[in-house]
């Protein structure tokens, strides 16, 4: 059964999500343990909250555009507004399994 919230997919919007990467790490950013949050509010509307890895990450604004870019791809969203936090920091313990072995991080 679809996860559907105000006509928008989240199976969807997950799946764009994981087609996203930091150009610098060959995993997803979902993997990677940076997408903190999905919301979908009336009319299509969804807020991602992600992090980076780091602070001062030069490719923050190329990942968020791809975020928002992705997103908005998929059917019943309107918008994608992308929020940056750092609260809580970013550690690699927030990685899938996958990304670990991917990465060969035991």
């Amino acid at each position: 059964m679809a996860n559907i919230v105000h006509g928008v997919d989240l199976d969807q919007v997950d799946e764009a999500l994981h087609e996203c990467y930091d150009p610098e790490i060959p995993v997803n950013i979902v993997d990677l343990g940076l997408v903190y949050g999905v919301q979908v509010k009336d009319g299509g509307e969804v807020r991602v909250t992600m992090t980076l890895t780091a602070i001062g990450c030069p490719a923050a604004p190329e990942v968020m555009e791809d975020v928002a870019l992705k997103v908005r791809s998929v059917p019943g969203v309107s918008e994608c507004l992308v929020e940056l936090t750092f609260d809580p920091p970013w550690t690699p313990d927030k990685m899938s399994e996958d990304a670990r072995w991917e990465l060969g991080i035991a």
